[in-house]
């Protein structure tokens, strides 16, 4: 009986061992893991060298279906990912904010949406009804936001903030204004431009 409940008890450590940590991501270029925060809510990640990346989050188009939007649609820009549903009472209010920041920081960012648990139709009326451009993922069932190793689905709404090279330099588990991310864009868009990949140029 001991015998077999060592093997368990191993893979019981590892997973826990997982967890461990002051900070919401792991350190170094690895493929960003959320861990809980420790009831923080808003989170940064300094320096740049400690960030880890998301290669891409990718899905169908709420504004134009049938046709696919993500991350990597916009290499070597600041990238604010949303995470909303028309159904959430805060994402009413949050949504001009977000509008403004993708008019003022244009150049420098884009704002993108993942819209979940919603319904098409209520999801497109909510972004026409507050005058929204910026297009969403929409991702009724979760499985975009599910690539987010470890990331609460449960909150919502929540903003990941990406640096020019696709890595994590803010997480808000809060609904977030335009004074929360414009400063937070002006000093990521003007940290050093990601490396050219290998035989360009």
């Amino acid at each position: 009986m001991t015998r077999a409940l060592l093997p368990l008890l191993a893979v019981l450590l590892l997973v826990t061992g997982c967890g461990v940590g002051r900070d919401a991501v792991g350190s170094g270029p690895q493929e960003f893991q959320f861990v809980a925060p420790g009831g923080e809510t808003r989170i940064t990640y300094d320096p740049p060298e400690s960030r880890s990346k998301i290669t891409d989050l990718r899905g169908e188009s709420l504004l134009e279906p049938g046709t696919e939007v993500g991350i990597a649609d916009h290499p070597g820009t600041v990238r604010v990912i949303n995470i909303w549903g028309s159904w959430c009472g805060p994402c009413r209010t949050e949504a001009p904010e977000l509008q403004a920041v993708a008019e003022a920081a244009r150049g420098d960012a884009v704002v993108l949406g993942i819209d979940v648990r919603d319904d098409r139709q209520a999801a497109a009326d909510f972004m026409r009804a507050r005058g929204l451009t910026y297009d969403s993922i929409y991702d009724p069932s979760g499985r975009t936001l599910a690539r987010l190793d470890g990331y609460p689905r449960n909150v919502v709404p929540s903003t990941i903030v990406l640096d020019r090279q696709a890595r994590v330099a803010a997480v808000f588990l809060v609904p977030v204004g335009s004074s929360d991310l414009l400063p937070l864009i002006t000093k990521l868009a003007g940290e050093p431009a990601p490396p050219a990949p290998a035989g360009s140029g």
